[in-house]
């Protein structure tokens, strides 16, 4: 339990940077450290993870946290080597559970492993194949009852009702860590196929539809940049309504040529009506939804560089927060309030990741731990803390490997948010 004084230190810190704010003055660069342990919930000699920092691993009633393990973490998943989808049950010492064993997997984004929205206290959801074929399998965790619907998953609407996805096996060869390496890729000598993009999926009926096509970007307001290049999409979400969808469509010269990786942000209703397009100067990265209306991304434009935008969907200009206390991309979420932004960044020099929280109603940044990041751990196979929240916003899941192996941990933040 948290001691008197600190819980004093933490409610004076948090106030005098609030009145400082108020008043008008001129806040510091420098971020407020606010040092917070981080407990193991999973343990060696296997690896655990769960993936993204855009859903939550924890069910409705935060019993249990959502997982994967995987007997190596240091090399890409060959062609059907498979992981297991588990949870560790935080009531019974932290006991990890296996459930299932699947095939269709990287390392950055897991399985798409997730609790469902119409039922988060029992059901989940992830990716596997079956009949050659890449599906998604809804499980019971208490009955073991499993359905499997005929696409694999992407993103889900908060309700739980729908789901978009992408091709797995074109994102695997043309942006490594985040597609699926057991089946072959079809249409790759495309570089626009119209055959590809993003589908739309019911998720009682198993009904589905291609909203968006790559052939469709492709032609969307071309121009030089569009030359010798193959198209893809990446990064689906929905926004907390499930009214719309956002994602980032990218493109890249062939692999004989030289060039570097675009980007376009997109948003689109779930039907593929009302395609908008709202960043078109080359680099869009990490976002969320702040509201139905309101993206908060890390992206470039040409009048003010890299930056922390918030990106009205109206077509409203963007405009720049955290700019005085941030200057790196970052994984970032708002709380379930909406009242504080969890964000992270890739190593320093020294190779620590930084793990923060951003409070909406001041910009003001404060830190709360490091993990050392072992350079074994690279590219594709690299282990980013992707930091996501609980259901009540008062503690925070990262992946870590700063101790010997990669494991899932918990930090309880629950002082700070309620100062």
């Amino acid at each position: 339990m948290t001691s008197p004084s600190r819980r004093d230190f933490l409610a004076a810190t948090l106030a005098i940077t609030a009145t400082r704010s108020s008043l008008g003055q001129t806040i510091p660069r420098s971020p407020e450290t606010i040092t917070v342990p981080a407990r193991a919930v999973t343990r060696g000699p296997l690896h655990h993870f769960f993936g993204y920092y855009d859903k939550t691993p924890w069910n409705a009633d935060g019993r249990y946290l959502l997982g994967m393990e995987s007997a190596f973490c240091d090399r890409q998943p060959k062609p059907g080597e498979e992981l297991t989808v588990g949870m560790v049950d935080l009531k019974d010492g932290d006991r990890y559970i296996s459930l299932d064993k699947t095939a269709a997997w990287c390392w950055q984004q897991g399985t798409m492993l997730q609790w469902l929205g119409s039922a988060p206290d029992r059901e989940i959801i992830y990716n596997t194949v079956e009949d050659g074929q890449y599906v998604a399998r809804i499980r019971d965790i208490h009955s073991g009852k499993t359905r499997t619907l005929p696409r694999p998953i992407y993103a889900l609407s908060p309700d739980g009702r729908q789901a978009v996805t992408l091709d797995f096996a074109r994102l695997n060869r043309l942006r490594p860590g985040y597609g699926y390496a057991t089946l072959p890729e079809v249409h790759a000598s495309n570089p626009a196929p119209r055959e590809l993009g993003i589908w739309q999926m019911n998720l009682t009926s198993g009904k589905n539809q291609r909203i968006v096509s790559l052939a469709d970007l492709a032609a969307f307001r071309p121009d030089d940049r569009f030359r010798g290049v193959e198209h893809w999409v990446n990064h689906l979400q929905f926004n907390p309504s499930g009214t719309r969808l956002i994602f980032l469509h990218r493109w890249k010269p062939h692999a004989a040529q030289r060039g570097q990786t675009q980007t376009r942000l997109f948003t689109v209703k779930p039907d593929g009506s009302d395609l908008r397009l709202h960043l078109d100067d080359g680099m869009t990265s990490h976002f969320d939804w702040k509201d139905d209306h309101t993206i908060l991304a890390w992206a470039r434009t040409k009048k003010r560089g890299d930056k922390f935008y918030e990106i009205p969907i109206d077509g409203t200009e963007p405009k720049i927060v955290y700019g005085d206390v941030t200057d790196r991309d970052g994984h970032c979420s708002y709380s379930p309030n909406r009242e504080w932004v969890l964000n992270d960044t890739y190593p320093d020099k020294q190779n620590f990741r930084h793990l923060m929280l951003l409070r909406e109603s001041n910009g003001r940044r404060y830190d709360l731990n490091k993990f050392h990041s072992p350079p074994r751990l690279t590219g594709p196979f690299r282990c980013d803390l992707h930091p996501r929240w609980n259901r009540t916003g008062t503690q925070v899941c990262i992946d870590s490997a700063h101790e010997p192996t990669r494991q899932l941990y918990i930090l309880d933040v629950s002082e700070i948010v309620r100062a």
